[in-house]
Formats: C-alpha cells, structure tokens, sequence
C-alpha cells in the first residue's frame, strides 16, 4: 500500500518538478565550469598549502567533514577538479585514511546525481523499456541479468567517464543499493592511485613541479585495473559462451 501511495504521489508532481533536480544540477555545472575552472587547480593547492595544513593541523575533524563535503558538492554538480580534490585528500591526510574520504566524498556525490537521473528521467525511462518490445527491452533485461558485473565494469574501465557512469545506471532502472556498493568498491583502485600521489605532493612542490597524472596508465598500474576489468566482465563471458551451447 505505502509502494503505491509512493508511486501516485510521484506521479501526480508536476512534470517540471520531476527535472528540476537534473537542472538544476546543469545549470550549475555550466556555471562551475566557466568560474571554477581557474579556482579548483594544482596551481590553487599548491599556492594554498601551507594555509590548508596549518587549518587542518588545528581543527582536524573539521578539516575531514568540510572536506567530504567539498568532494561531495564537486561530484554531485560535476564541477572540475575532481582530480585535484582527490590529491588533495592524499596531500591533507595521507593515502590512508585519505583514500576512504576521497571514496565516501565521491560515492555520496555520485548517488546524488544518480537519484537526480533516476526521478527525472530514469523512471519513465525504465518503464518505457518494461512496456516496449524488441531491442530496447532486451538491452534493459541484460543489464538487470548481468547488473552487479556491468556496473563494476563502468568504474574499473578507465575510458568511461564519471559522470557517464552515474547517469547511464539511473537510466536503465538499476538500484540504489548495487548503484552505490559498486560505485564504492569500484572507484577505489583508482582512488587509491591518485591520493597516493597525492600524499607524495609535498615532494614535488618542494621541487618545484608538477605531478605525474598520467600515472594510472603506466603498464604497472592499467594492467592490474584492466585485470580487475576483465574479472568483473568473467561473467558476461561465461553466459555468452553458455547461450551460444544451448543455441548449438
């Protein structure tokens, strides 16, 4: 009873109020880009730095809650400087506990966007794929039927875009709760290479450069993640190889 009261309510808003998050979070992301671009940079973190240690040596559990949610807001509204807040989290706190804050700041984020898809789009979305016949359905139902082992591969494969990884899962009606385990447990490799550089940044400003960021492609970094890639996609491959035998 609550579920259908639940869905009526949800259907009797106004058309515009369905999409206002997703606007909103346009909008904002247009602006951030044009204002912010300049602002959330290596060369801010480095120019900031004695400033951002000094606040964090006196207030720390302040410094962790206001960076959480610093990332939390970049995320939601894809704002740049994803990377250089994740090296700031390896700068300000270490590669450990500073891979866990960058994670929790970037999950929660992504759920935000997700939920935002999910009541603007991806609801009447997924039913039209539930009502249609043909492809369209069959791309929804193989989805759901491999959910857990596509989502992994959207946060291990360093190709597909943040913001593409949390939109496309809002669109095809996956939920919530694999949305953000995998989110999570996905993006934390990645994560866990950049806040390390990013813990080894005092060293290169004292040296007066710049960090390596191409770093997550060199063979002994890509090759464990695409293995983590092909592991997830195991799967996939074990039901094709089964379908192509029954259809034998």
């Amino acid at each position: 009873m609550t579920g259908e009261t639940t869905e009526t309510s949800a259907s009797s808003r106004p058309g515009w109020a369905r999409y206002l998050p997703l606007a909103v979070i346009g909008v904002v992301a247009l602006v951030g880009a044009v204002l912010l671009r300049d602002v959330l940079s290596f060369e801010t973190l480095r120019d900031n730095r004695e400033a951002l240690i000094a606040w964090r040596d006196a207030n720390y559990a302040l410094a962790v809650a206001g960076f959480v949610a610093a990332y939390v807001v970049i995320v939601a509204f894809s704002l740049p400087g994803a990377t250089v807040a994740t090296l700031t989290g390896g700068f300000l706190f270490g590669t450990f506990p500073g891979v866990v804050f960058n994670v929790v700041g970037a999950t929660i984020g992504a759920i935000l966007i997700f939920l935002a898809a999910r009541a603007g789009l991806g609801r009447r979305l997924s039913k039209g794929m539930d009502t249609s016949e043909g492809r369209l359905k069959k791309i929804k139902d193989g989805i759901h039927e491999n959910q857990w082992s596509m989502l992994f591969l959207l946060r291990l494969l360093p190709v597909v875009p943040f913001f593409v990884a949390n939109l496309l899962p809002a669109l095809v009606g996956v939920s919530l709760g694999a949305f953000a385990i995998t989110t999570f447990l996905g993006i934390a490799p990645g994560a866990l290479v950049f806040t390390s550089v990013g813990a080894g940044l005092g060293t290169v400003f004292a040296a007066g450069e710049t960090p390596d960021l191409g770093l997550i492609f060199e063979p002994h970094i890509l090759l464990p993640l695409l293995g983590l890639a092909a592991l997830s996609a195991l799967p996939l491959v074990i039901k094709a190889v089964k379908g192509r035998k029954g259809l034998a």
